[in-house]
């Protein structure tokens, strides 16, 4: 293992944490002095810029870009520290004027990750290639060419905030300034501000891609951007989306986020072949229980104690039907199961505890964890091994994939009480206000028990935007559907799709 995977097995993932238990819901900030960050060294870990040619296939055709490592300097202003970001980029050559040709930029989560689970799951020139066989170990694991890659449609900018990756902020200044969602969203439009200033692209259509925790980033700064009109913004893909989770984290008496998980439990159970799949597809026996779930599941969780033990029969056996869960244990549980429950007892009997990023990857209940987390060492040995034969040879042992901000509730949420009002989804709407090509497309894996399914659907049905200029798109997979080759596929059209307006219209 390599010292990139190693680092990366000591972040930790605020949405792994939000995937089950009470103490995942976003909470009030704490004082800045409790928030643990590192102050910067002296000299940037990236000396210069690197830029060298490059050529592939994305999107059936062929383009020739330049591949760029390079820093980009930060001094927001407003108390926030100045920052040395590095950034990978891929600028395609010739073909349309600077001002027309669309510039994407990329980033994850955390909080807070570098982009590298996007870079090389999906979105890069080269990817990490997921063999079919959940089981298949490390070596198997293996770089190839990515003809998903939406290089054809947009330049690509993957951001990687300060603290990781390459990103420091400057000698002497704390870091823990940014790690809030304002202060992290102002971050990155100072970034993609200056990035587009300094290539000479302050006029070309601006599209943002968040994942995960970055879906709160995409969302914050799209309403900072319309708030200023600094670049000329036309969407935000939200993958893995955490927009509203308030609404969906599985405290116990929030009866909508069981309702919001139910798809998911649903589809991993169908996967592993724990529901009667006879007579029907994956995507009607989905469309089934989500209707179960808005109507007779929903009614029967609102009752609590008043539900009959005649009803409370009733619907634990149809969760029991689209689970694979016992009635008895729903009765147990007064029909509350969470996603953490039934990753531990779908396949007890076997000793098997399921992924959490995937619920497809199994591994042995005795070493509990997240199965799927091979997924993780894999992204961050390929980008290892991309950055070297494509860069040279780089400060390895100090890029840090992931950057655990202290603890979970020291990050600020916006919220300082239990009256405050969350108003993440809001930001976009503003967006949506200022620019009337504005658009947005939500992505979920079915299988990721993270940011699921009906939580994205949720996030969609409840909002105020404009049902024309929003769309949808479901993949086989987890938090990184882009695993799985026909999802990466899809994934990249979707991209391609909604950077063109909904107009598969080529280059």
């Amino acid at each position: 293992m390599t010292m990139t995977a190693w680092r990366l097995l000591s972040g930790i993932s605020v949405l792994s944490l939000l995937a089950g238990c009470v103490s995942a819901q976003p909470a009030m900030p704490v004082p800045e002095a409790a928030l643990v960050a590192p102050l910067a060294e002296a000299a940037p870990l990236i000396a210069a810029d690197i830029a060298v040619p490059g050529s592939g296939m994305f999107g059936g055709v062929e383009v020739n870009y330049t591949a760029s490592l390079e820093r980009v300097s930060i001094a927001p202003g407003k108390d926030l520290p100045p920052a040395d970001l590095v950034t990978i980029s891929y600028v395609a050559e010739a073909g349309a004027a600077p001002d027309d040709r669309p510039v994407l930029f990329i980033f994850n989560g955390g909080p807070i990750s570098a982009s590298l689970w996007l870079h090389m799951g999906a979105l890069g020139p080269q990817r990490v290639f997921v063999p079919e066989d959940l089981t298949a170990s490390l070596e198997e694991y293996r770089l190839v060419a990515n003809p998903y890659s939406p290089l054809d449609a947009a330049d690509l900018v993957f951001f990687d905030p300060a603290s990781t990756g390459f990103s420091q902020v400057a000698e002497g200044e704390d870091a823990s300034k940014y790690f809030s969602i304002e202060t992290d969203a102002a971050q990155f439009v100072a970034f993609a501000n200056a990035w587009l200033e300094k290539h000479g692209r302050d006029g070309a259509p601006v599209f943002i891609l968040g994942e995960s925790y970055g879906t709160h980033r995409a969302a914050e700064a799209a309403g900072q951007i319309a708030g200023d009109g600094s670049m000329n913004l036309q969407g935000v893909f939200l993958m893995g989306q955490a927009v509203n989770i308030i609404e969906y984290s599985q405290r116990k008496q929030n009866i909508l986020s069981y309702i919001a998980s139910l798809p998911t439990l649903a589809a991993i159970a169908w996967d592993l072949g724990k529901v009667d799949q006879q007579g029907r597809s994956f995507e009607a026996f989905i469309e089934e229980v989500t209707s179960f779930g808005e109507a007779e599941y929903l009614g029967a969780l609102f009752k609590g104690q008043r539900i009959t033990p005649e009803e409370l029969s009733r619907v634990a056996g149809k969760l029991e039907a689209y689970t694979g869960i016992p009635s008895a244990y729903y009765m147990e549980n007064r029909l509350r199961i969470s996603k953490e429950q039934f990753r531990v007892e779908l396949l007890k009997d076997q000793g098997l505890i399921l992924g959490r990023s995937d619920g497809r990857y199994t591994g042995p209940l005795s070493e509990g964890g997240d199965p799927s987390g091979i997924l993780q060492k894999a992204y961050a040995e390929g980008f290892a091994a991309f950055t070297k034969e494509t860069f040279g040879d780089l400060p390895q042992a100090e890029y840090v994939p992931s950057f655990s901000a202290g603890n979970f509730d020291a990050w600020g949420w916006g919220g300082a009480s239990p009256f405050a009002h969350f108003a993440y989804a809001e930001r976009l709407q503003a967006a949506f206000d200022r620019y009337p090509a504005f658009r947005v497309f939500v992505g979920t894996g079915y299988h990721d028990t993270m940011t699921t399914v009906g939580a994205a659907d949720y996030l969609v049905d409840q909002s105020d935007w404009p049902k024309s200029r929003v769309r949808s798109g479901k993949y086989i997979g987890g938090h990184m559907a882009y695993s799985v080759e026909s999802s990466a596929e899809a994934f990249g059209n979707d991209i391609r799709l909604w950077i063109r307006g909904w107009h598969d219209t080529g280059n």
